[in-house]
């Protein structure tokens, strides 16, 4: 079990087939660096395009069709004191024709972008976000500082690149809240090596990214990877400390839920878990939980979650 420190000097702005920055072995951590989605690093300069620019890919030896890996966030740590957001909640969350809007929106922030952006003071001693632009509640009202990682995944079937604005059945554009530090992320592989892909850190997202962003901001990372021969899932899964997580990322809503419930389905019943159909169709009907992912984007999320705690109760019974 190798450490890799890689420092990148050029990005993605679509998650597919393209040639890694590193090989590394099953067991080995990386140590990097993550810019925000208008590609600006931990200096403030802009060394990529906008678009969730995505470090990587990493290629991870053995990895294969039909096998899964397991990526665990070891450490996501802003490493600048400040980030942006947009600001108004998208028409699309809101009914037709709502009021009220504002109008003010600041003029832009930086000479090289033409949209308004909000500027948030991030205290990573502290642990704290705040707003700072304008002079209203919410820059005199900090909130939790909590990183998370919003685009990443592995390269999809069939040779495709898809854009970072969206999500598939290999990860993407998923923005869940629920992907902090020490969650491991389960994703089917489809090509060689599966080219793992990640960027679009956030210092605190409300669920649904309503407002098109979280606090983007650049990252310092550390993440881990296993492979598992031979074991085929469908959809990411995740587990961190209490919950097991299925994702479904599609349009409309419901068609997220169906592909995230259909996945939890799978894993409960499956050889891992063990759960007979009886049991689980049971489990699920009373006790499943659902979290809201990004609702801004061409695909939606949606995450479909039961306690650990629970599962283990029911294999031991």
């Amino acid at each position: 079990m190798a450490h890799h420190d890689f420092s990148p000097t050029h990005y993605h702005t679509t998650i597919g087939w393209h040639d890694p920055v590193l090989e590394i072995d099953s067991g080995d951590t990386v140590a990097t660096t993550t810019v925000d989605a208008r590609g600006r690093d931990h200096s403030g300069e802009r060394v990529t395009p906008r678009g969730n620019p995505q470090t990587g890919p990493f290629y991870i030896r053995g990895a294969e069709e039909g096998d899964t890996l397991i990526v665990r966030f070891d450490q996501l740590k802003p490493n600048r004191p400040w980030g942006w957001t947009g600001g108004q909640v998208a028409a699309n969350v809101v009914d037709p024709g709502f009021r009220p809007v504002f109008t003010d929106d600041p003029k832009p922030q930086f000479d090289d972008d033409s949209n308004p952006s909000f500027l948030w003071d991030v205290d990573i001693d502290a642990g704290t976000v705040q707003l700072a632009t304008g002079d209203g509640p919410m820059t005199k009202t900090p909130i939790k500082l909590d990183p998370m990682v919003g685009c990443f995944g592995v390269a999809p079937a069939g040779g495709q690149a898809i854009s970072t604005a969206t999500s598939s059945t290999n990860g993407g554009n998923m923005d869940y809240r629920g992907f902090r530090q020490g969650v491991e992320v389960q994703f089917p592989v489809y090509a060689p090596g599966a080219l793992f892909h990640l960027g679009d850190g956030h210092a605190a997202q409300g669920d649904g990214e309503i407002v098109g962003t979280g606090v983007e901001i650049s990252f310092d990372v550390k993440f881990s990877v296993e492979l598992i021969k031979g074991r085929t899932i469908y959809w990411p899964r995740a587990i961190d400390e209490t919950w097991m997580m299925t994702v479904g990322n599609a349009r409309p809503l419901d068609q997220c839920v169906q592909h995230a419930t259909t996945e939890m389905l799978a894993w409960l019943t499956s050889d891992e878990i063990g759960l007979e159909a009886r049991t689980a169709h049971h489990f699920l009907g009373q006790c499943v939980e659902y979290d809201l992912g990004n609702i801004f984007d061409p695909a939606y999320t949606m995450v479909c979650k039961v306690r650990r705690e629970q599962v283990e109760a029911l294999r031991r019974s």
